[in-house]
């Protein structure tokens, strides 16, 4: 397996909050969360969790065991949730969380594992590109902005709804009926969207964290079947490219948005069962 691969901070001078990274048959990506300026309830901050789980998670998927990935998931994060606990408020709702993406090719299948919203996109040799996300973040996410409605935006009243909203949706973390996100609760693995293809049905997958995924929603730049265009042509560094060129454009407008870290792994010549053992590579 071929994998290309390209991270972007979305503001310089703060740490990219993303993780990506490979080993021979899997891909790991995810996409840090937490509140700025919070180094009284974590000391080490997201970009530390994010680069803690995601290598852990690599040297789990590097043992090649066929393992679960919900079971994988559960452990690591329980791993690092241990480095910190002595020394960090993880109960606290504003320590250091990510999205989950995992891609695995075992044997004959591609196993993926996804937590929270980033997204998928299968590149299928029949039927155009199948896309899978976790849908559950932005689901709450609208029902608890739905109060914002009306509501004139620079205004105190904004403010206090505002910071309303944000406690409405904290709440719903990793609860039933909210959404899920790894943190410091293995028991978050369970929750996951997981599913698993033939791999003689792909000609490729890519990673998109939600920073990248602005490149079709909101911007509307291009649709899924475009991205994979853009990526055969120029790689993930051409869909970073275009989603910073975006979002300068919107810069003080209506569609003006906080520009995000931005992460795309692509991954192609998926192993073939046929092939002769350690055939396949994988290569960043």
């Amino acid at each position: 397996m071929r994998v290309s691969m390209t991270t972007s901070a979305g503001t310089a001078g703060r740490p990219n909050e993303d993780f990506v990274g490979a080993v021979p048959g899997a891909v790991v990506l995810l996409d840090g969360a937490g509140i700025p300026g919070t180094e009284s309830i974590c000391r080490h901050g997201v970009a530390w969790y994010t680069h803690r789980l995601g290598g852990a998670l690599l040297g789990r998927l590097s043992r090649g065991d066929g393992r679960d990935l919900t079971a994988i998931l559960a452990d690591t994060i329980g791993e690092v949730a241990a480095e910190h606990r002595g020394t960090c408020d993880l109960g606290n709702p504003g320590s250091p969380q990510a999205t989950v993406l995992i891609v695995r090719a075992d044997g004959d299948r591609l196993d993926h594992l996804l937590l929270a919203d980033s997204f998928l996109v299968l590149d299928q040799v029949r039927g155009g590109p199948e896309v899978v996300t976790d849908g559950r973040e932005a689901t709450a996410r609208r029902v608890c902005s739905a109060p914002l409605e009306g509501v004139p935006p620079g205004t105190a009243e904004y403010d206090r709804v505002r910071a309303s909203c944000v406690e409405a949706l904290r709440a719903r973390r990793n609860q039933p009926g909210g959404y899920w996100i790894a943190k410091d609760d293995p028991r978050a693995a369970e929750e996951a969207v997981t599913g698993s293809r033939p791999l003689h049905d792909l000609h490729g997958v890519a990673l998109l964290s939600n920073g990248a995924s602005r490149i079709v929603s909101p911007y509307g730049l291009t649709g899924w079947p475009g991205v994979l265009d853009l990526l055969a042509a120029d790689g993930p560094a051409g869909v970073v490219r275009l989603v910073r060129q975006a979002e300068d454009r919107a810069a003080g407008g209506p569609e003006a948005r906080v520009p995000d870290d931005a992460t795309v792994a692509h991954c192609t010549q998926l192993p073939h069962p046929a092939a002769p053992e350690g055939a396949d590579s994988c290569r960043s």
